[in-house]
């Protein structure tokens, strides 16, 4: 059964390397939001199995979107995707309940056992 994606990130190039990334495994993008703010608005109606979320982005950013998220919806699962990759960054999003991050440029490999980790 596929695990439906709402990858947060406000570069169209990001969401078509994670598709092409992911295409052949169990994960399918379902939601695709450019903002943090878009984020927090759809979450409720997509209900993702997994989110990727940015941290640079227009507006509000991915870790505050993400800590947003999670204080309405305790379950949801948040993985960051960044080449911001500082202690203090892995910190807050630890923090602030991320269930991974993984470092941009990303692979295949990395992706699919970071994801695996964030889902059990």
């Amino acid at each position: 059964m596929s695990k439906r994606l709402m990858v947060v990130d406000d570069s169209r190039l990001v969401r078509v390397q994670l598709e092409d990334t992911l295409a052949g495994t169990d994960y399918v993008v379902a939601a695709y939001c450019r903002s943090g703010e878009d984020a927090i608005e759809q979450y409720a109606a997509v209900q993702p199995d997994l989110v990727t979320m940015d941290i640079i982005m227009q507006g509000m950013d991915g870790l505050d979107a993400a800590e947003i998220i999670l204080k309405n919806h305790p379950d949801a699962r948040i993985v960051m995707v960044s080449s911001l990759a500082y202690d203090d960054t892995f910190e807050r999003a630890k923090a602030i309940g991320a269930k991974g991050f993984v470092d941009k440029p990303f692979h295949q490999e990395q992706l699919l056992h970071v994801f695996e980790q964030a889902l059990k």
